[in-house]
């Protein structure tokens, strides 16, 4: 009778093109995989050695000479244990996206991802070729294992050839990055996937921020049976063990911390914050700043920054105008010291008249309009940016997705910055996540972002008296009209069939239309949606389609 399997799965970040830094560290964790873990099988996520997704460096010839030398090492270090490692192979003039086996010092097989993602933010067919349609079947200690890589999971082929090569258990790895309420669509999957084959199903994913995408670990176990057992801690990196028993082909989790809260807010706010966390590391930050308004979105943006990076590496900084309330200036001050953040101010009248002054002559007999307000935008632009150059921090950009859609930013002005942490919220999801985010402070702190902020009307604060009410429709309105028209793709009639009026259906699609132009140049920020601006929604600047 065959002894349970035991797995080890590295739910670890492998940065993209540090080759030799992951060659090292997929070494050690073999190592103490084996050492300290008694496990018969560790896996890795989907291109470990090259990070995902590593795009263009794949047409470098020197970059995939590493990969495949990094390998070679591994193997070579490979004793007393089989490990399953993602990595870019190039063969011949093609390079497949591929998973090997390693044992006893040698590759023993491996196998190439056969299903290649062509669409939202994946492009894996401008890089690899397609895999040959023979499954990869290994056997370990009495027990016989499949391979496959992330996106055969979702096709039934590969893990049909698997359990009819004679598979008990499949081992998938992955770089699926985060979206909300995919986990519900990728168990759904996983059960069914397991239940038609009879076959068990460790499913590792990487963990970690880059660029705009965000992948949040939440590797799981499927029992022969389609039982899904619970997900690992999102965001998070762990060692997660476990022990296949292959007579009735189920899963004992040894060590497997379980995700506690997977609600929408929990999960998009931690993968806003694990996405500025890497990105400001893996580009050489120490600090982030951020303008400090008193509003919500830049409360909520603090909020995220401090959980990032902690209190003493953030920078607020209040840039008052003519126009800025008493109110918010109180309210930026309120929550900088409830946070502990360290707050300066710098008003903004001596450039803003200046610029008045010298536009003048050339502006005479033209009434004040938005050229105005967005001169104040721009000097706070300016005047971040100086900051940013002068101490080496990070600025952080404070505009949300309702705001990007419409236009109603600023280019050269609030849009300034090198990341955008809710970028990819609309503005009633960051009303929802500063809930979310308050009650989670211990028992008698002070909210994280202040009730005041929540409460108040919100305003850019550009002339007297100005809410942004007075250019848009009601958030709920414009925000259930975008996802409609943005995340669903749909058309006009499905937007009346929604009861948008068609004054709202006009004005508000002929602004997503006309400020493309804006968002090509905005900064990059996390993608939490199916459909997040940047890399996954790619619309031409010059169209004539209404």
């Amino acid at each position: 009778m065959s002894r349970p399997l035991r797995i080890a799965l590295a739910q670890f970040d492998f940065p993209i093109g540090a080759v030799a830094e992951n060659v090292e560290r997929i070494r050690a964790f073999i190592a103490e995989a084996r050492d300290t873990h008694h496990a018969d099988l560790v896996l890795f996520p989907e291109l470990a050695i090259s990070g995902y997704p590593p795009e263009d460096l794949l047409l470098k010839p020197s970059f995939l000479a590493a990969c495949e030398a990094g390998m070679a090492a591994l193997a070579d270090a490979t004793r007393g244990i089989v490990a399953v490692v993602g990595h870019p192979q190039s063969a011949g003039s093609v390079v497949y996206n591929a998973a090997s086996v390693l044992r006893e010092g040698c590759i023993e097989h491996t196998y190439r991802k056969r299903e290649l993602p062509n669409y939202a933010v994946f492009d894996e067919r401008r890089y690899f070729a397609r895999g040959g349609a023979h499954p990869c079947v290994v056997e370990l200690a009495g027990v016989n294992v499949g391979v496959l890589v992330c996106e055969d999971l979702w096709h039934d082929t590969p893990i049909r050839q698997c359990a009819e090569g004679g598979a008990e258990v499949v081992a998938v790895i992955n770089a699926s990055p985060f979206e909300r309420d995919k986990a519900v669509d990728r168990d759904a999957l996983l059960a069914q996937r397991s239940g038609d084959h009879g076959v068990g199903i460790a499913y590792l994913n990487v963990v970690g921020g880059q660029d705009e995408l965000v992948f949040d670990g939440s590797s799981c176990l499927v029992d022969g049976d389609g039982t899904v057992h619970n997900a690992a801690r999102a965001f998070e990196e762990h060692w997660l063990v476990a022990e296949f028993d292959p007579v009735d082909r189920s899963f004992t989790p040894l060590r497997w911390p379980e995700e506690a809260d997977e609600s929408r807010e929990s999960l998009a706010y931690r993968a806003a914050v694990r996405g500025t966390r890497d990105y400001a590391a893996k580009n050489g930050f120490k600090k982030v700043l951020l303008g400090l308004s008193g509003g919500i979105d830049s409360s909520l943006v603090l909020a995220m920054a401090v959980d990032a990076v902690g209190a003493d590496n953030v920078l607020a900084v209040r840039l008052p105008s003519r126009y800025t309330a008493d109110m918010s200036n109180d309210l930026a001050a309120e929550q900088a010291a409830a946070l502990g953040v360290r707050l300066e101010t710098i008003a903004i009248e001596a450039p803003f008249t200046g610029f008045l002054e010298a536009l003048g002559p050339v502006f005479e007999g033209h009434a004040p309009d938005v050229t105005e307000e967005n001169l104040q935008s721009r000097c706070r632009g300016a005047l971040l940016m100086a900051l940013s150059n002068k101490f080496g921090h990070l600025l952080l950009t404070t505009g949300n997705k309702s705001e990007y859609a419409v236009g109603y930013a600023t280019i050269y002005g609030d849009m300034c910055g090198g990341y955008a942490p809710i970028k990819d919220l609309y503005k009633t999801e960051v009303y929802a996540l500063s809930h979310w985010r308050n009650a989670q402070q211990p028992t008698g702190a002070a909210p994280a972002i202040p009730a005041g902020v929540i409460e108040r009307a919100p305003s850019a604060e550009l002339r007297e008296n100005q809410t942004d009410q007075d250019s848009l429709p009601p958030y709920e309105v414009l925000d259930d009209l975008l996802r409609i028209w943005i995340d669903e793709d749909g058309s006009r009639e499905d937007l009346l069939a929604a009861g948008h009026s068609p004054g709202d259906i006009a004005r508000v699609t002929w602004l997503v239309k006309t400020n493309e132009w804006k968002r090509r140049q905005a900064a990059p920020g996390p993608k939490l949606s199916r459909r997040a601006f940047g890399r996954e929604r790619r619309y031409p600047i010059t169209s004539g389609w209404k």
